[in-house]
């Protein structure tokens, strides 16, 4: 990455945690509280870099029978991206249910190949492709491995 890329990403990094923090992850989290909910979304529970405490955000997932795949795409400069590489042991709820796991970053993953798999379908998987491009400044692949299932 070059440098100008490089501070081109950190912009748009800092514009879309604000987005983020103060209209969409409350959002998510009223429809949520409120009872819809999607089978994309989830609540990923990390715990704390600097405070210890568990921190709580929605994203978007793909589960399996032995874990989930998340992207961050912001990588490893996103708040619960940091909170994974001090505390990789998380929680994951969808729907009413909790997993366990352990969290991992696949760096030679595939970002819109795996942001594509998301949906099903012609137009939502192009639909997934666009919306993780538009929004993505570092993207990375996040592998949680259920160890309750």
């Amino acid at each position: 990455m070059t440098e100008r890329s490089t501070r081109a990403a950190v912009r748009k990094f800092r514009r879309e945690r604000l987005i983020g923090r103060y209209l969409a992850n409350p959002a998510v989290g009223l429809l949520d509280r409120i009872g819809i909910r999607s089978a994309l979304l989830a609540e990923l529970e990390t715990t704390g870099a600097k405070t210890g405490q568990p921190r709580r955000v929605p994203v978007t997932v793909s589960i399996d029978e032995h874990g989930a795949w998340l992207i961050s795409q912001h990588g490893r400069r996103s708040g619960w991206a940091r909170n994974i590489v001090a505390d990789p042991n998380v929680r994951l709820r969808q729907g009413k249910r909790w997993y366990t796991g352990t969290a991992a970053f696949v760096p030679d993953d595939d970002v819109i190949a795996r942001a594509r798999s998301f949906a099903k379908g012609r137009v939502p998987e192009s639909a997934a492709e666009w919306t993780m491009k538009a929004l993505e400044s570092d993207p990375i692949s996040v592998r949680i491995t259920f160890t309750d299932a």
